[in-house]
């Protein structure tokens, strides 16, 4: 269920006990990594094609313990700019047809020029 669309991007992670915590959910980390890489690449779909997006704020918050079979991260942008952009992700836990959101995420991401080559 990925997307990619000007201003908003999905990106999916199917669990694994390989990124969870001592009690079996998807580690806090896992969580924040998903929703700060579909809000950074949200910026990035708006930004001019010489730019690069670097995240200089988020706030998390947990609202459930991730227990899913997969994991959607729903980024977009809520406010572009020249400079800085804010940006909200839900993180979705999905297993069949059911889905709750477990996370959100608001984030202010910096719009760059990519450094020149060499």
């Amino acid at each position: 269920m990925q997307l990619i669309e000007p201003g908003e991007v999905h990106i999916e992670l199917p669990f694994s006990t390989r990124l969870s915590q001592q009690h079996g959910y998807l580690h806090t980390g896992a969580t924040a990594a998903i929703a700060d890489s579909a809000n950074g690449y949200a910026a990035l779909t708006l930004a001019p094609a010489d730019a690069e997006v670097l995240a200089v704020e988020f706030k998390i918050n947990l609202m459930l313990p991730a227990s899913a079979a997969r994991f959607l991260a729903r980024g977009r942008v809520l406010r572009p700019g020249r400079r800085l952009s804010v940006c909200l992700a839900e993180v979705v836990a999905l297993d069949g047809r059911d889905q709750e959101v477990i996370a959100t995420m608001l984030s202010t991401i910096s719009i760059r020029p990519a450094p020149v080559p060499g």
